[in-house]
């Protein structure tokens, strides 16, 4: 196969583990893994599959919760470059894209042009359009856009026989492409033949995604008159019909202004029961949010600002309602009567109990924007308990009529809690489809025998209630087996003979939707009986964590799949994906690897493999998956593990001897600078350098210099205000650290200056030997030299510690170095002194920052000038990006703005290699080296990191400033 397609093909254990799971709790290892780059790449790579007689599985984002993509078929992964849009009609409100194209990545094409494709659901920013149609998705405002099925017009498609078909609409069998008349009749025959029977089984709720969409094939069904849509039918397929290759939809125009009411409760029960009370007002979203949700989020550093800002003391559960008409002033007017309902309904703020309640109005676009990203990252919310129970999804997408939504609920908990467990809830209540997942243990056979008898108990309720047991996800491998008792054996036969009919060798993805296996079948889990970690021996601490590796392999088990790394904008994880879109290189391909390793899938010392050294390879640890991934995936102290797994098999390479050493070479190389320059100025040396030691010749290296930085504490500051008569000074340590010592030292003298002028006694960071300079290991981490680590780490924690117990700020200005103390110290090293010194490690702008807010001036004078700010990856991860912003907002006239970007690309040593130099580059251009290109002439270009201003040196000819030299540049005349 590898040598007839020009596209990627996989068969090595590694990547076909990456694409034995989902978001789902299955994993079914594939045989193989094409990445085609054309559709008729695509076309040949299953002509190939079929005469070979192996089944082909089409995968999106690989997001799905029910199993729908895992399978042990060829995987033609479309995401990575099947994802055009071929047509774009705007008068006509309508597109034609390619099946793996990202839903953001589409409406932020479309945004230009006033429309937007509304079927808005929570993974928009990782789910493909052709995902998305197999699965008739829904998304949040269903109420008023509808599903997928809603909003797809046409499907251009290959058959199980190589055809190629056009599905759309048809009046009759005539009308319909000469390739698919015969199948078109057969299709309507099923229609009719079972109108009857589909009137009176399938669900009368909106949320209806199960089964296939017989009801499509009966005549009239489509808009007016007798007509049908056949591209119907293959929307909700799951991929079991046909490969589609074009699909067609119908666009909305953007939304307006929008009114949101948080509504409160007191009560779960009672905001189930008043969903159906909502919905009267003509809302185009009701969606909840519970307890369990608020709390989990609250202990989620990038959510608990959002929570602060519109939870109310802390509600049993919350109703999100949107108002979107045109007229916002319309909004304003059904949010008025939203508080006027619920006071009716006898809730008030004053009350107690089931009764308290009310609504808090969200007007503020940016705070809409923010509950959003909460309630859309739901999923994995719920799934960042750190146990090894986990919220399952398995009865997750039943929908019933409103009017039963809260008995429904009711009765459900109580079936929870007959089995030991509990339930977690979100999602749509408007819709009367709750997201709702019990907490198992699927390790434990108890657990998946809970997990049998809670859906079949569930799946019997929602019949009652004459509702639907698969409202958005889909069947797949959890709800294809309960199709049968939802439908009737009659329609379950039906089913059976569209599949036959469209693909009787069962080429497309079998097993889903038509003849599945058991859902509860171990061999096909995730945790299958004899899953287990291997004794391995950690560096760091894993504690907070279950499982092997001290913790290590529960920490990795957290990943559960559903891609939130996988975004291409906003935010920065993860900056190597969006260069290349492979899995591999995501965070969520790492951890999967990680996971089968450390419980031995990927066979003996996979750990410190070479496979998985090139998993890494492009791992920049740059921390943004600490921050951004909703369930805690820190793949940047993972990957020291694997170095130091590595280094401990196979020692160090020339280039990681010379990145990790340095600060213990750095004080001979500064006698000598014109030696160790030499390199960049003799292109044999730079060519000499990157075959021996993979300094790429292209990147000049850090220019050494004899006049470094040197510790003083004798720099005279500015006398604090007196209240009432002398004060003491506040004092203040300065961490000077390896790289602005001996190659910026400006930057320290400009934070110097800046705290003297403050009024700060500044004390050295000196190490108590005397010896050379302190160090906070960073350099030795990214290597794997973690003993050499922790051998600085500890010379550093000598002499920071007696400071930090008096409650003296350590301030650094390299955020790598600076938050080591903050993050890594704390993991490699237990003993007095380290939650102290860890306490009091700020970056120089937090501190100021604080001392600002505090109280404290700086003689600054106006800088009338732009200053566009990009932050570093540590800064992002460590929620520091708002104290620089404040600190350079405290310089009169200064126009700040602030680079949406991700890594700069540079990240430590990561851009001078020669075999990763070009996606450092790549990096850079996603985002911040064009913002920096399009500044103008006058503008301060700020960044806080070495890497960083080294990068936009070489990437945009211009000079970065530390925060510091700014702050240098606007103190007054006497203090400069």
């Amino acid at each position: 196969m590898k040598s007839e397609l020009a596209g990627e093909v996989h068969f090595d254990q590694f990547t076909c583990g990456r694409y034995a799971t989902d978001a789902s709790h299955y994993q079914i290892t594939p045989i193989g893994v094409v990445v085609p780059r054309t559709i008729d790449e695509a076309e040949r790579a299953i002509g190939i599959a079929r005469a070979e007689g192996v089944t082909v599985l089409a995968r999106g984002g690989g997001t799905s919760q029910c199993g729908q993509t895992v399978g042990e078929s060829l995987v033609v992964d479309c995401s990575k470059y099947l994802n055009r849009v071929i047509d774009l009609d705007v008068s006509r409100q309508r597109c034609a894209v390619e099946p793996g194209i990202v839903l953001d990545d589409l409406n932020r094409q479309l945004k230009p042009h006033g429309l937007w494709f509304p079927v808005d659901i929570s993974t928009a920013s990782r789910a493909t359009i052709g995902g998305m149609a197999g699965n008739n998705s829904c998304g949040g405002r269903s109420l008023r856009y509808g599903t997928m099925r809603d909003n797809v017009i046409g499907i251009d498609a290959v058959l199980a026989d190589g055809t190629r078909a056009h599905f759309g609409p048809i009046g009759s069998p005539d009308d319909a492409p000469p390739p698919l008349k015969s199948l078109a009749q057969d299709l309507m025959t099923i229609g009719v033949r079972e109108a009857d029977e589909i009137a009176a089984r399938f669900p009368k709720v909106q949320r209806r995604v199960g089964g296939y969409n017989l009801d499509a094939l009966v005549p009239g069904s489509y808009k007016d008159g007798n007509g049908i849509n056949l591209a119907h039918i293959l929307v909700g397929s799951e991929g079991t019909l046909g490969f589609s290759t074009r699909v067609e939809l119908k666009l909305s125009p953007l939304l307006g202004r929008r009114a949101v009411g948080a509504v409160h409760f007191g009560s779960f029960y009672e905001a189930m029961n008043c969903a159906q009370h909502i919905v009267g007002l003509k809302p185009i979203a009701v969606e909840l949010v519970d307890r369990t949700m608020i709390e989990l989020a609250g202990a989620i550093p990038i959510y608990k600002p959002t929570l602060d800002r519109f939870v109310r003391d802390l509600p049993e559960a919350i109703l999100l309602v949107e108002f979107g008409e045109n007229d916002h002033e319309e909004n304003l007017r059904r949010l008025r009567r939203l508080k006027e309902l619920i006071g009716d309904l006898g809730f008030h703020w004053d009350n107690s109990g089931t009764k308290w309640g009310g609504v808090v109005e969200v007007l503020n676009p940016e705070l809409q924007a923010a509950i959003t990203e909460v309630r859309t990252s739901g999923l994995n919310i719920m799934m960042s308990m750190k146990e090894q129970g986990k919220p399952v999804s398995f009865v997750e997408d039943c929908a019933v009529p409103l009017e039963h939504l809260a008995d429904y609920t009711s009765r459900l908990t109580a079936i929870f809690e007959r089995h030991g467990t509990r339930g977690t809830w979100y999602a749509h209540a408007g819709s009367g489809c709750l997201h709702v997942r019990p907490v198992l243990n699927l390790r434990l056979e108890k657990d998946v025998h809970a997990m049998r008898a809670i859906a079949e108990e569930a799946f019997a309720m929602v019949r009652e209630y004459k509702g639907s047991h698969s409202g958005e996800h889909g069947d797949g491998l959890v709800r294809s087996e309960f199709n049968e008792p939802m439908f009737g054996s009659k329609l379950a036969r039906a089913f059976e003979e569209v599949k036959d009919r469209f693909d009787p060798n069962a080429l497309y993805n079998p097993g889903k939707v038509v003849r599945p296996s058991k859902f509860d079948d171990r061999s096909l889990l995730r945790y299958k009986p004899d899953y287990s970690g291997l004794d391995i021996k950690t560096e760091l601490d894993w504690s907070v964590f279950p499982g092997a590796g001290g913790g290590f392999q529960g920490a990795v088990e957290m990943c559960n799949n559903n891609g939130a790394c996988r975004k291409l904008a906003g935010g920065a994880m993860c900056p190597s994906y969006r260069v290349t879109r492979d899995e591999r290189d995501v965070t969520r391909g790492r951890a999967n690897t990680l996971r089968l390793a450390v419980t031995g899938q990927l066979g003996p010392d996979a750990l410190s493999s070479d496979e998985m050294a090139e998993t890494l390879a492009l791992c920049v640890s740059c921390k943004a998956c600490r921050r951004e991934c909703p369930t805690g995936i820190d793949m940047a102290r993972m990957k020291i593990e694997v170095l130091a797994a590595r280094a401990k098999k196979n020692g160090l390479s020339l280039h990681d001897r010379l990145v990790g050493y340095l600060p213990r070479y750095a004080p001979y190389a500064a006698r000598l600078p014109w030696l160790f320059n030499l390199r960049d100025r003799w292109p044999l040396l730079q060519r000499v350098s990157e075959s021996l030691a993979n300094f790429s010749a292209r990147r000049s290296l850090p220019k050494w210099r004899a006049d470094i930085y040197r510790d003083r504490s004798d720099w005279p500051h500015r006398a604090a205000p007196a209240e009432g008569g002398s004060t003491p000074p506040r004092e203040v340590v300065l961490f000077a650290d390896t790289f602005n010592r001996y190659f910026e030292r400006e930057n320290l003298d400009a934070a110097m200056r800046v705290l003297s002028a403050g009024g700060y006694r500044i004390h050295a960071a000196k190490p108590k030997d005397g010896g050379r300079p302190l160090c906070c290991g960073r350099t030795f981490l990214s290597v794997g030299k973690v003993d050499e680590a922790r051998r600085e780490m500890r010379r550093t924690l000598e002499a920071l510690a007696p400071f930090a117990k008096r409650g003296v700020p350590i301030v650094g200005l390299e955020p790598s170095c600076l938050l080591t103390f903050r993050d890594e110290m704390p993991a490699l090293m237990t003993g007095e002194g380290v939650a102290e010194v860890a306490a009091q490690a700020l970056l120089f702008e937090e501190f100021l920052a604080r001392e600002i807010k505090a109280g404290i001036s700086l003689p600054l004078k106006p800088l009338p000038r732009p200053a566009l700010l990009h932050g570093h990856c540590h800064q992002k991860a460590f929620a520091a990006m708002g104290a620089v912003e404040s600190v350079l907002r405290a310089v009169p006239d200064l126009k700040v703005e602030t680079v949406e970007s991700s890594c700069c690309g540079m990240a430590g040593s990561f851009g001078y290699k020669a075999d990763t130099i070009d996606v450092s580059l790549k990096m850079g251009e996603l985002s911040l080296l064009p913002a920096v290109r399009k500044a103008p002439d006058d503008a301060i270009i700020v960044a806080d990191g070495t890497s960083c201003r080294h990068q936009i040196h070489d990437g945009a000819g211009r000079e970065a400033l530390h925060v510091a030299r700014v702050l240098e540049m606007s103190l007054q005349n006497e203090q400069r």
